[in-house]
């Protein structure tokens, strides 16, 4: 009469466990995802899974996003690759997208990156638009660059196709907006919540690591 109560006891015990190791539900296309209608990655995937956020400094939505990001990334497994792409949609996002590819052109991007963001939201010291090569060169100035070699990488040829490039993928995944995930060049997320869209990716990246396909 006593083993009954004793199995219930334990079932009960462990059922917590049991709800915690349940998988979690795979995503739904048109829910959680959708299929780009033009696939590429950004860059040649050489054997890595991509994982391209596109974003842009000026973007509230960005900055908060970013270190819940960042620390996501940084945990991310050596087959992953995760590509900051600036969002290229003309105007004052042009400016900050060229002030990105400058600052990868002279070594700082992966510094300063979080700084920029601060200094837009946060201290105020970079305005949102109409932002001047000399005040992107002041501010890049704090990470040891001569004010005179970032102007120069900011005008130069190489900043100029960066900048296309991340148009062009822009223009082919058609993001609604920032910040946007895309894997693989292939499902460009729609989590609801920051939270969300990580978990998303995750399954995502897990899919594609299955499937093989890193070429």
């Amino acid at each position: 009469m006593k083993l009954f109560p004793r199995l219930l006891l334990m079932l009960l015990a462990t059922a917590p466990l049991l709800v915690w190791a349940a998988p979690a539900a795979a995503p739904v296309e048109g829910q959680d995802y959708e299929l780009i209608a033009e696939p590429g990655p950004f860059a040649p995937l050489a054997g890595k899974i991509e994982v391209v956020e596109i974003f842009g400094y000026t973007c509230p939505h960005c900055a908060h996003f970013e270190p819940q990001l960042a620390a996501w990334a940084a945990k991310l497994p050596a087959d992953v690759r995760f590509t900051p792409v600036p969002a290229a949609f003309g105007g004052y996002w042009d400016s900050y997208a060229r002030a990105f590819y400058a600052a990868e052109q002279v070594g700082v991007a992966k510094r300063s990156h979080a700084d920029v963001f601060k200094a837009l939201h946060e201290q105020h010291s970079l305005p949102a638009q109409n932002v001047s090569p000399d005040e992107l060169a002041t501010f890049y100035s704090q990470y040891g660059v001569q004010p005179q070699r970032y102007v120069e990488a900011l005008r130069s040829q190489q900043v100029d196709d960066k900048v296309k490039n991340a148009r062009a993928f822009a223009v082919r995944v058609r993001p609604p907006g920032t910040p946007a995930l895309i894997i693989n060049g292939k499902y460009l997320v729609k989590g609801k919540t920051f939270d969300d869209n990580l978990r998303i990716a995750d399954a995502l990246v897990a899919r594609e690591r299955s499937s093989g396909n890193r070429r």
